[in-house]
């Protein structure tokens, strides 16, 4: 990636959308985690809801560190580690952990504040040499945390703001358990509604929810491209309304469908963890392996730290856009029959280690 597929001034429609999609995972994830954790509470004590959250919360931690970090860098020097969404999401389920002992009510509103306000939370300036400003880092806004001159840790995903919305998808889980599907499908969608309007009027009026207002193109198109090119590091307000609205109305649209339709996504859906870490080792192997027939070099003489190449591929050897789609679509399907496998192997067998994976 030689910038950012967002910068208006060097992207293209495509490249932009093709960027700006994925940005409806991470809000994804994190919302249906909160979701996941009320169903699992519900054949569960609090207390034994508290000690999943706080184990699977420790082991998601272990394995962004540990295990993703490898599949992205094949290295083990941690000159750079890149703090990600299953970090974020072990510490919002740790936190989730406590939290779950509260009136469901109260983590609503808890949810909600985190959600509106904590853009405001972030503006506050805390300088480098405090002796909070790690903590601060982690829990509030991105940035980097130098733990030696050589080894650093960079947070793209600070736990607060996230929180908010695993809080919010924790307190709509009760939707699922407490209500028939026509109720539930009422609920989302004007749940929906109501944040896509929301985000149109706050965005428009580019006072606050993002610290990125919008601003008119030479073109229509790009002046629309300007509009929805809100802030992720670190989330804000004006992102999770843009994302959470269609995947709440995605979710309602769900309920109508019948599970045969979906039994393609659902061998995914089933083993979302072990996709996850699977399609980033898969994707590496292959991009690797294409890199070294095209250039040539040799695997002895590629340099894996950071500074020299992103995982052993130097800056500038990509392919196109629509190799990009080619080489996802492989890695999907290829993906198939091993989490097909998986899948069966799960509902198999009874190991309590195969809830972590």
């Amino acid at each position: 990636m030689l910038y950012d597929p967002t910068a208006l001034d060097k992207t293209t429609p495509a490249l932009f959308f093709t960027r700006w999609i994925t940005h409806f995972c991470a809000p994804g994830f994190v919302f249906l985690a909160g979701t996941s954790a009320w169903l699992t509470g519900s054949a569960k004590t609090k207390k034994e809801l508290s000690r999943f959250l706080l184990t699977r919360g420790l082991w998601l931690i272990f394995l962004e560190i540990a295990v993703l970090r490898a599949f992205f860098f094949f290295n083990f020097y941690y000159d750079v580690t890149f703090l990600t969404v299953l970090w974020v999401i072990g510490w919002c389920m740790i936190f989730l952990a406590g939290m779950i002992y509260l009136p469901l009510k109260w983590n609503l509103v808890t949810g909600l504040l985190i959600v509106f306000l904590h853009d405001a939370l972030a503006l506050i300036p805390v300088e480098p040499t405090r002796f909070f400003y790690a903590p601060w880092i982690m829990l509030v806004k991105t940035g980097v945390l130098p733990v030696t001159p050589s080894v650093v840790f960079i947070t793209s995903y600070p736990v607060i703001p996230w929180l908010g919305i695993m809080l919010l998808g924790y307190c709509a889980g009760r939707l699922y358990t407490d209500y028939d599907a026509a109720t539930r499908m009422r609920w989302l969608t004007r749940s929906g509604a109501a944040a896509i309007i929301l985000f149109i009027i706050l965005r428009f009026i580019n006072f606050y929810g993002d610290p990125a207002p919008w601003q008119a193109q030479p073109d229509l198109l790009f002046t629309f491209l300007s509009f929805i090119n809100t802030t992720k590091y670190p989330v804000s307000l004006l992102f999770s309304l843009m994302t959470l609205g269609p995947i709440l109305f995605l979710l309602a649209r769900l309920e109508q469908i019948k599970p045969g339709k979906l039994s393609f996504f659902m061998i995914y859906g089933q083993v979302p963890l072990f996709y996850f870490l699977l399609h980033f080792l898969l994707i590496h192997v292959a991009a690797l392996t294409a890199f070294i027939v095209k250039t040539g070099t040799p695997l002895s003489e590629i340099d894996f730290h950071f500074s020299k190449s992103f995982g052993g591929i130097a800056p500038g050897t990509g392919y196109s856009l629509g190799w990009t789609y080619a080489a996802w679509i492989c890695i999907v399907l290829a993906l198939y029959p091993v989490c097909k496998w998986y899948g069966q192997y799960k509902q198999s067998h009874a190991y309590r280690w195969l809830r972590y994976l």
